[in-house]
């Protein structure tokens, strides 16, 4: 499992898989979509490790943050969104306590 630092299981993602990406931290937060956003590092990636040094938002207090919330992709609805950052906090936690 490549759990990204926002819980996103990379690894389970088919276009991470077709792209060869190795997960967040092997590509320092710089998934290949990016350009279409026109942003070089992934907000929620340059947050938690490179600004905190955490190796996942689980380890933050503020899990989930407007930054999480912000950072949409934008094929899913707000409800889908709002459900898979629940689900992903739920997931960061879980990881995160378990060491």
């Amino acid at each position: 499992m490549y759990l990204s630092p926002c819980g996103i299981n990379c690894g389970a993602l088919e276009v991470c898989k077709s792209a060869g990406c190795g997960g967040c931290h092997v590509i320092q937060g710089k998934p290949f979509y990016l350009k279409d956003f026109g942003v070089e590092v992934c907000p929620i990636y340059d947050c938690a490790v490179n600004k905190k040094g955490y190796k996942t938002c689980g380890e933050c207090e503020q899990l989930p943050c407007q930054i999480i919330y912000d950072w949409r992709d934008p094929s899913m609805t707000e409800e889908e969104h709002r459900r898979a950052v629940e689900n992903n906090a739920m997931l960061l936690r879980t990881y995160t306590e378990k060491g």
